[in-house]
């Protein structure tokens, strides 16, 4: 594994867990995952897909405690190809829009704007309101991407996994990681 790059992959308390996991095995073979996930996500993980924490970790190479803000990933040292936050939740996003980095979760969410390496934050939310917009807009502005959990349809999904197939391919893109997840506009 020392040889795949590394992707920092967070979880946390907004609804949106199956595109996390779907995620997390796309991700398999393609990038040494360090995963982290909140106190909601724990529970919403839980509460949507009846799983724990302690199902995840074959899926990554490492998983850290958010409360943990000595961990590699809190450092601008750590080299990776990329953190994505999935599913975002709009607390999340603003603390990283405000740059607070009060648990390795947003440290590390922080550290990858300071050092303009991707970071792909997946808000499910809706509706929006005000004060999540002006979140998104300046999270965007320090240098986030921005990207809803918001299927197309143009492949014509037939089961849910083509769903979570089109986002986690728009992830996978913005990580610059080769895999196809989804069939592109234009290849039926």
């Amino acid at each position: 594994m020392a040889d795949l790059p590394r992707v920092v992959v967070g979880l946390t308390g907004a609804s949106g867990m199956p595109y996390a996991l779907d995620l997390l095995q796309a991700l398999q073979g393609l990038a040494e995952v360090h995963l982290v996930l909140s106190q909601g996500a724990k529970r919403v993980l839980w509460e949507e897909m009846g799983l724990s924490p302690k199902d995840l970790y074959p899926l990554a190479r490492w998983v850290y405690k958010d409360g943990d803000l000595g961990a590699p990933i809190a450092s601008g040292s750590f080299p990776t190809r990329g953190m994505v936050v999935v599913p975002c939740s709009a607390s999340t996003l603003a603390k990283i829009a405000l740059g607070l980095a009060d648990t390795l979760l947003t440290r590390a969410a922080y550290v990858h704007l300071k050092e303009r390496r991707p970071l792909i934050l997946v808000p499910r939310e809706a509706p929006l309101p005000l004060p999540t917009l002006k979140a998104m807009v300046q999270a965007a502005e320090a240098g986030a991407v921005i990207l809803p959990a918001s299927p197309g349809f143009y492949h014509r999904p037939k089961e849910i996994s083509d769903l979570l197939g089109f986002v986690t391919q728009r992830i996978l893109d913005h990580l610059g990681l080769k895999a196809q997840r989804a069939p592109r506009w234009g290849e039926g």
